[in-house]
C-alpha cells in the first residue's frame, strides 16, 4: 500500500469538507489556527500511538529541538509558561473593565502577535470576549455573568448539548475536565448543557462524577444539533478505517465483521430500478432502527455485564449528478 498517496489524498477530502463546512450557511469561520491545531493534535495521536518525540519530528522533517520547541509554543504560551495562551488571554482581558490592543500586546509580549490576536479573535467568535473599534483602535471586555448566561441559552439552542452528548457517548465515561478539554465553550455554558442532558435522561452521572450516555440520538431533519450528529458520522468512518488497518496489519484471519464497502449506482428518472436505489438509506435506517429498539430492549431487561463492545454501523448516501460524455 502506497501510503503517502493515501495519506494526500484524505488531507484533500479532508479539506474539502473543512472548507464547506466554514462557509456553510454564508458562515465564515475562522481558519488561521487549523494548520497549527492539525500539528498539534497529531503530534500528541504519534506519541500516543507510541511514536517517540525523535522520530516524530523526523515524520515532520524537523530537528528534535525545533520540534519540541514549536510544540511547547503551540501548546502553551510562552508569556505564561504551563497556561496555555487561550487562557491566559481570557483571563487577563476579564481582569481588566476594558483592555486596549496596546496593552494586550504589551501583557503577552513574549508571544507571537498574529498567534496573541488570532487567540482574541477565537474568543471573541466564542461570546466571551466582545470587541469595539478595529485595528490598532481596537477595545476588549470580557462578557459579564449576565451576558454568558444568555449567551449560554443560545448556544444550547444551536446544538451545544447534542455535541457534549454524542462526545459522552461514543468516548464515555468522561469527567467534567475532560469535556472541557474538548468542548471549547464557557465553563458556565457546558455546566448549564450537562445539568439539561443529566435532567432529561440523556446523560447519566456516577456517583464518582463521571458521565456517560446509553444513546445519542438527532432526529431525522433536525435543525438542531447537525454538527454533532457530522463529528458521530466522521469518527464512525475514522474508526472503521482504522480498525480495518489495524487488521491488516496483524495478520489476523478476516471474519467479515470490520469493514466498509463503496457502490455506486447510475439511474435515472424513470430507470426500473430507481425508487429501489435512491430508498436504500431509508431501507437500511428502517432495518437498523427496528434491529436497535430490539437490542435495547434486551439490555434494559438483561442488565449491560462489565465488559461489553459496541459495534458503530455506518451508512451514507450522496446523489451526484453526471453527465454521458459520449453524447
Amino acid at each position: 500500500m502506497n501510503g503517502q498517496l493515501l495519506i494526500d489524498a484524505v488531507v484533500q477530502q479532508v479539506t474539502v469538507l473543512i472548507a464547506q463546512l466554514a462557509t456553510s450557511g454564508g458562515l465564515r469561520a475562522p481558519v488561521a489556527q487549523i494548520a497549527n491545531q492539525v500539528f498539534v493534535q497529531l503530534a500528541r495521536e504519534l506519541e500516543a500511538q507510541g511514536v517517540s518525540r525523535k522520530v516524530s519530528a523526523d515524520m515532520f522533517g524537523m530537528a528534535l529541538r525545533a520540534y519540541q520547541r514549536k510544540l511547547r509554543r503551540l501548546t502553551e504560551g510562552a508569556t505564561d509558561p504551563g497556561a496555555t495562551l487561550w487562557r491566559s488571554a481570557l483571563e487577563f482581558i476579564r481582569s481588566q473593565r476594558m483592555v486596549t490592543r496596546l496593552q494586550l500586546t504589551e501583557r503577552f509580549a513574549r508571544d507571537e502577535e498574529r498567534q496573541l490576536l488570532a487567540v482574541v479573535h477565537d474568543l471573541i467568535e466564542s461570546g466571551l470576549v466582545f470587541r469595539s473599534g478595529s485595528g490598532a483602535r481596537a477595545v476588549y471586555r470580557a462578557a459579564s455573568e449576565a451576558e454568558l448566561a444568555e449567551l449560554t441559552r443560545f448556544t444550547a439552542e444551536q446544538g451545544l448539548e447534542e455535541w457534549l452528548w454524542v462526545l459522552i457517548y461514543r468516548e464515555g465515561p468522561l469527567i467534567d475536565a475532560e469535556l472541557g478539554a474538548r468542548v471549547a465553550c464557557s465553563e458556565e455554558a457546558r455546566q448549564a448543557a450537562l445539568t439539561r442532558l443529566v435532567a432529561e435522561g440523556r446523560v447519566q452521572r456516577a456517583a464518582d462524577g463521571r458521565l456517560s450516555a446509553q444513546e445519542f440520538l438527532v432526529p431525522l431533519g433536525s435543525a438542531r444539533g447537525w454538527e454533532a450528529a457530522v463529528l458521530d458520522h466522521l469518527k464512525a468512518v475514522v474508526q472503521t478505517i482504522c480498525q480495518r488497518l489495524q487488521l491488516l496489519e496483524s495478520a489476523q484471519p478476516d471474519e467479515g465483521k470490520i469493514g466498509g464497502s463503496t457502490y455506486g449506482f447510475d439511474i435515472w428518472p424513470g430507470h426500473p430500478h430507481e425508487a429501489e436505489v435512491l430508498g436504500l438509506l431509508r431501507s437500511f435506517r428502517e432495518r437498523a432502527g427496528e434491529l436497535r429498539a430490539r437490542v435495547e430492549a434486551h439490555n434494559r431487561q438483561a442488565g449491560l455485564p462489565p465488559e461489553f463492545s459496541q459495534v458503530v454501523s455506518y451508512i451514507g448516501q450522496a446523489v451526484l449528478p453526471r453527465e454521458n460524455e459520449e453524447d
